[in-house]
């Protein structure tokens, strides 16, 4: 049973719109899928022509790491929190607050360079097809910026239109994209098979040692043993092929389950979010064999990096080494490998296949630009889930964060701040999105063996999943190599992210810390609910906060009869406030009513504030009746140290607090209680 003080409660639940797996599958997929876009030039240009070695443990990786821990997680966070909600639950108070802050800014930064990189990556496309009127010149990135802008702006314009549209837009995008991504790949395999030559110039090349590599982590190596140890320390720079797993959990509120489903443990629901990280992960694995296979063989080096056989960085016209790949001189086929082939390009042009040429190419480049650009739906859709899931509840936010269309608006802006800001720049911001997608990852990898441990008994390695810890330990190793790749470049980006959440999370806490937040009341019996009906109609109400264990309760109504000049006649009413989590920022404490030695004791348990508690409780017993007295001693906090105690531990300055929320809340000030302050601590 729950009373409402007439004070702002806990935002309604919004309910998400749910459709078939498999359709929710192509809202993820939107963005997994659309890295056939830049993956395959990233991942020649990071690890030379060992390229396919390389892909073959991501794929690895993706199956047997990445999709049996988000199995896991899909079980326990069905409605969409991921691994950022799993630890929510094992952490509470501020710690655990601020953990899910810093992880709300690793999520932010992989979903907001989702959308700027891919929207950049549309933008590439677009520019570079032939048949484009207005080429832009060497060096030109103007055009390249406004037309990532107008994507982008396109994108929020279509989510301020509604949820349902952009699902079924997705299923047609990833249909159409997927079906020519298998002409061109089905082309490209056909014409190895026909032509083996081709393949094995390649294997006489890795032979030779012509790898095309910028920096071999081994030095000079030979044979497959050496190829496979260099893949295996290269694998982290291909990490954004992993990419979907965090997307595809993100969207998990929105997949529909049985009708019979029991909301608090939906196995159907949990079973359909499997089936589609499943489906996603093997068709995006054979994809990725395929295209890398492709790539390898089909293109000439030349015509897709910059980087010579023997190795090394490439160089300026001065001869300077040039460090970052976004300042590597432009090859013809980087950031659109497969468009490449598509359009009859490079060497054997239409010998690939006749189909091959302007017109296909063309097509492929707009059914390219199309998926680019709708991959930041599914990642609208994960900050959309995420945020009001945690910031509002958090009180860390204003409510306005809990609709969509601000948070539209809001998410639009910080993306063209993003693109301005990284000059659409795709290779400069892939480090960016590595980081914010690793990270989650490897929370996902932590959440979950921590999880199993909680659940399971016995000593302590029968408790722990070796298999989780070692997939784990994979995770961390990649998300380290990657930031001393990257020079730490993702990671400090990523802070930039968690300093302006943190931020804005702590001022909003601050600025709304005398709001009376209070969801009502819990009355757990039938006894409790009896008296509590009672005291409310007592002619006057007195109530007097105590704390048990300092005092009798004699001793303290004594005092507070003789200090305050209460008449015997009129009944005094103890009120006892348990804290719980002084962090959480709405909550509905229970309340029970006993009787010890002829007094009358609410007491409160679960309460986040004292001071809120005590308002709401004056608050609904005002509205039955003469409104109450809340009698206080005085008390030794400073004015600094009973602030901070208020904001962060939900007590200090309490007779203040209470009288100011309240007059806030209760703008009738005949109907206000009154707040008495006398005597001595």
């Amino acid at each position: 049973m729950s009373e409402q003080p007439g004070a702002p409660a806990e935002p309604a639940k919004h309910i998400p719109h749910q459709s078939f797996w498999l359709f929710v599958m192509c809202l993820t997929g939107v963005d997994y899928f659309s890295t056939l876009g830049y993956q395959p030039s990233i991942a020649y240009q990071n690890a030379g022509l060992l390229a396919p070695i390389a892909t073959v443990v991501l794929v690895l990786v993706t199956l047997f790491g990445a999709l049996p821990i988000y199995a896991y997680v899909a079980k326990k966070s069905f409605e969409g929190q991921g691994s950022i909600g799993m630890l929510a639950k094992l952490v509470s108070g501020w710690p655990g607050k601020v953990m899910v802050l810093v992880l709300l800014g690793f999520a932010a930064t992989g979903f907001v360079i989702t959308k700027t990189l891919s929207a950049a990556d549309a933008a590439v496309h677009l520019l570079e097809n032939p048949n484009w009127p207005w080429q832009p010149g060497p060096g030109e990135t103007a055009q390249l910026i406004a037309v990532t802008m107008l994507l982008l702006m396109l994108l929020g314009a279509m989510f301020m239109r509604g949820f349902r549209e952009v699902i079924g837009l997705a299923a047609v995008i990833v249909a159409v994209y997927l079906t020519l991504n298998l002409v061109v790949l089905g082309a490209g395999v056909n014409y190895l098979i026909d032509h083996p030559e081709k393949w094995h110039a390649w294997i006489i090349r890795l032979e030779r040692g012509e790898w095309y590599l910028a920096h071999n982590p081994l030095g000079s190596v030979a044979g497959f043993g050496g190829m496979l140890a260099v893949s295996l320390l290269l694998f982290p720079k291909l990490a954004l092929g992993l990419s979907g797993f965090e997307t595809g959990v993100a969207v998990a509120a929105h997949v529909r389950g049985r009708a019979d489903d029991d909301p608090k443990n939906p196995m159907g629901r949990i079973a359909n979010i499997r089936k589609l990280l499943i489906t996603a992960a093997v068709i995006m694995s054979v994809y990725l064999l395929a295209t890398s296979v492709v790539i390898s063989t089909l293109i000439e080096p030349e015509e897709i990096t910059p980087v010579k056989a023997e190795g090394g960085l490439p160089k300026d016209t001065n001869g300077k080494e040039l460090k970052h790949v976004e300042d590597w001189p432009k090859t013809p086929a980087a950031g659109r490998a497969l468009a490449y082939i598509a359009h009859g390009q490079g060497g054997y042009g239409k010998s690939i296949c006749r189909l091959f040429g302007p017109t296909f190419g063309t097509i492929y480049d707009i059914s390219t630009i199309v998926i680019l650009w709708f991959a930041g739906a599914s990642a609208m859709v994960g900050l959309l889930n995420l945020v009001p899931q945690y910031l509002p509840r958090y009180g860390m936010a204003p409510e306005w964060a809990s609709a969509v269309r601000p948070l539209v608006l809001l998410f639009t802006g910080v993306n063209l701040l993003v693109t301005w800001v990284f000059k659409a720049n795709v290779d400069a911001q892939g480090g960016a999105y590595a980081t914010g997608v690793l990270m989650l990852m490897t929370s996902a990898c932590v959440a979950s063996v921590i999880d199993v441990w909680r659940e399971r008994e016995g000593r302590w390695y029968q408790r722990l999943s070796w298999r989780f810890v070692l997939i784990t330990a994979v995770f961390v190793y990649t998300t380290v190599a990657n930031e001393v790749e990257k020079g730490f470049q993702g990671l400090i980006i990523s802070l930039f992210f968690i300093a302006t959440i943190l931020a804005m999370s702590f001022w909003s806490r601050w600025s709304r810390s005398r709001e009376l937040r209070f969801a009502g009341f819990k009355i757990p019996d039938a006894e409790s609910r009896l008296m509590w009906d009672t005291l409310r109609d007592l002619e006057l109400s007195v109530l007097v906060p105590h704390r048990p264990g300092r005092r009798s309760l004699a001793n303290k109504e004594s005092q507070i009869r003789r200090e305050h000049r209460i008449p015997r006649d009129l009944v005094i009413i103890f009120v006892q406030v348990e804290l719980a989590d002084a962090s959480d920022f709405v909550n509905e404490p229970v309340l029970r009513v006993e009787q010890e030695d002829g007094r009358y004791v609410l007491k409160i348990a679960g309460a986040s504030s004292i001071a809120h508690t005590l308002a709401a409780l004056a608050l609904e017993m005002a509205k039955v009746g003469r409104p109450p007295e809340v009698h206080f001693g005085w008390t030794d906090d400073s004015p600094v140290s009973g602030t901070l105690g208020f904001l962060l531990f939900g007590e200090g300055n309490v007779p203040w607090m209470v009288r100011d929320l309240i007059r806030r809340a209760e703008p009738d000030e005949a109907k206000r209680p009154l707040i008495i302050i006398a005597g001595t601590a």
